[in-house]
């Protein structure tokens, strides 16, 4: 019998206001209105979901330092650096921190006021992303972005002469109309400005968006591999190292939060939306949790129990699909013995997956380790969908 072994712990904290929601985009966040948010309220609620947390998990947050701290959204810089500074130094009194945690905060190129990016890095945030997608005015707009290249450049530069040394850049490709040449100019330019790491993925149509409903034209799946290839290749010789699908990072620089996802560790979720994954050492559960998605409701609940909506163990049928569904994205792999320790099930569980994608050329057959060969990673969703019940 195999025993689950309390992974690495992360904190997201969801800011689920943006100037302006994009067409492409399905996350939980909402455009300002004529009345400004109750920011400073927020993070009240925020702190008091985290002792909600606390107070329901008890022991089995016990002495688990916190690894990595993300600010997602939305867009948290909307948030003063006083407002980040209060959270923070209000978690580091509920929880450990670890003494090299890396704390993150999203932005786009357009929200960010000149000189506020000392105030963040004063307040304890030491990574930043920037939410730039392209560098081309048309493709951005396109994309209902409220920034241009040029300001974009700007903002990443403001941050690098204010002290930070850890950025990344999302960059997407496929874009309406987009051909091969624009994909690598947008990866040009990013390697220019010299971040330590680069987000790069392919727009998808996701349901319930603006683009799902009035498609845009976009590059087929032949011409997108063909962006997706060339790209990873000029991203290489800029010095990006490819580690997860999407993922390309200097030397030392991979992002710390995402491979706690990407392994199956555990985070806490605090905020309108977010969502949590807490392994129970003592009963061999996962557990999963979400919380209220509109900020009204998850604000209005206070700490009670109607700020979550909903909270689920889940199961053992399932944990293989929910395990390979992160560890395969990871292009390094992981060990095999990591299956075990972090669902609590035996390995033996999936050989039968395991031996059928190994003959389809899917996995290596490496039996210490997990991991796709090139032909996996093509066709990634074929893979993983291979360990559902």
């Amino acid at each position: 019998m195999s025993r689950l072994i309390a992974p690495p712990l992360s904190l997201y904290v969801h800011m689920p206001w943006c100037v302006k929601k994009c067409p492409y985009c399905d996350f939980n966040s909402h455009g300002l209105r004529s009345e400004p948010p109750p920011y400073e309220a927020y993070i009240d609620h925020l702190l008091a979901d985290l002792d909600a947390d606390r107070r329901d998990f008890g022991a089995v947050l016990e002495q688990r330092p916190i690894v990595s701290v993300f600010f997602g959204g939305g867009t948290p810089s909307l948030f003063a650096p006083a407002l980040i500074e209060r959270f923070l130094d209000g978690a580091r009194a509920r929880l450990p921190f670890d003494a090299e945690v890396e704390v993150t905060l999203e932005t786009n190129p357009g929200t960010v006021e000149h000189g506020r990016f000392d105030g963040y890095l004063a307040a304890g945030v030491n990574r930043i992303s920037f939410g730039i997608q392209s560098f081309d005015d048309d493709k951005l707009k396109r994309l209902g972005r409220i920034h241009s290249a040029t300001e974009a450049e700007a903002a990443v530069k403001s941050a690098q002469d204010a002290g930070y040394r850890n950025i990344n850049l999302d960059l997407m490709y496929a874009l309406p109309q987009q051909q091969l040449d624009g994909a690598l100019a947008d990866v040009a330019r990013a390697v220019a400005l010299q971040p330590t790491h680069i987000s790069h993925y392919q727009l998808t149509l996701e349901p319930n968006t603006a683009f799902a409903a009035n498609p845009p034209p976009l590059p087929d799946d032949d011409h997108a591999w063909a962006m997706q290839e060339a790209c990873e290749q000029a991203l290489a010789a800029g010095g990006y190292g490819q580690y997860e699908i999407s993922a390309y990072a200097q030397a030392g620089r991979r992002c710390a939060h995402n491979l706690n996802y990407w392994r199956f560790g555990d985070y806490l979720g605090i905020g309108a939306g977010a969502h949590g994954k807490i392994s129970d050492t003592a009963s061999g559960a996962v557990h999963r949790r979400w919380k209220s998605r509109l900020p009204k409701a998850y604000m209005d609940a206070g700490d009670s129990a109607k700020r979550i909506g909903g909270d689920s163990v889940v199961d053992d049928a399932e944990l293989p699909f929910e395990y390979m569904l992160n560890a395969l994205r990871l292009v390094d792999g992981v060990p095999a013995t990591d299956f075990a320790s972090r669902t609590g099930l035996p390995v033996e569980t999936i050989q039968p997956a395991l031996a059928a994608a190994r003959q389809r050329g899917w996995l290596t057959d490496d039996p210490e380790k997990l991991q796709t060969t090139a032909l996996g990673q093509r066709f990634l969703n074929d893979v993983i969908a291979s360990f559902l019940d």
